[in-house]
């Protein structure tokens, strides 16, 4: 593609090349994009950290697709993230994924990336100071920081974090699986995301370099 002073495709190579790719692409998938972008946000975005079974890696991959959530931040300091493709049914390839795992502490290196996209980082840990899920704000960007199965989040996590969400429980166990947790929290805040004035869906160039990503994802031997 050709490229401006900046070494990036300009928008209209980028528009361009979505149309060539599209004409490997069926009119029903083609309406499905329309369907679905409309509904993709970045205003919430979802970080794990450390996440190792596949399982539960792949049900929260899952989720965030099924609730409109385009970008997961993988933070790898001790364990790999793999993802089981009976319960991700494909969901990763619709989702734009970034990962942390070169340096020394991972955690902070995604908390550095997340806040300098204008984010705030929210703990799912019960905390001290922490806020109910209802009453957790929305007018401001927000990444949800999700902890591992047995140990949950880092105390760097924890100690770095601008804000602790919970979820009420009214029962004998302490906490929800993983994957439930993520289910619970993207469904009650993308819900009342979009039921408010917040300015939450794609920009006109997310929606574009989002579209020619999904294109190159269902066309065989697209690069």
């Amino acid at each position: 593609m050709e490229k401006n002073s900046q070494g990036m495709p300009d928008r209209e190579t980028k528009k361009r090349f979505l149309e060539y790719l599209e004409r490997f692409v069926s009119a029903n998938k083609l309406s499905l994009f329309d369907k679905v972008l409309g509904m993709r946000t970045r205003h919430i975005t979802v970080a794990l950290e450390d996440i190792y079974q596949s399982q539960n890696a792949s049900a929260v991959l899952r989720t965030c697709d099924c609730f409109g959530i385009q970008d997961v931040h993988i933070i790898e300091n001790r364990y790999t993230y793999s993802i089981n493709p009976d319960v991700a049914l494909g969901s990763s390839k619709w989702l734009s994924l970034h990962k942390y795992n070169k340096g020394d502490d991972n955690t902070l290196a995604c908390y550095e990336a997340l806040r300098a996209k204008g984010y705030r980082i929210v703990a799912t840990t019960p905390h001290q100071n922490d806020t109910l899920l209802g009453d957790l704000a929305i007018d401001k960007k927000i990444a949800l920081v999700f902890g591992t199965e047995l140990e949950g989040l880092s105390e760097t996590a924890i100690r770095h974090a601008d804000e602790y969400v919970k979820i009420p429980m009214y029962g004998f166990t302490e906490s929800f699986n993983i994957s439930v947790s993520a289910a619970i929290i993207l469904h009650h805040l993308t819900e009342k995301l979009r039921r408010s004035g917040v300015e939450w869906q794609l920009s006109g160039d997310e929606q574009l370099d989002t579209r020619i990503m999904w294109a190159k994802s269902v066309i065989r031997h697209a690069d």
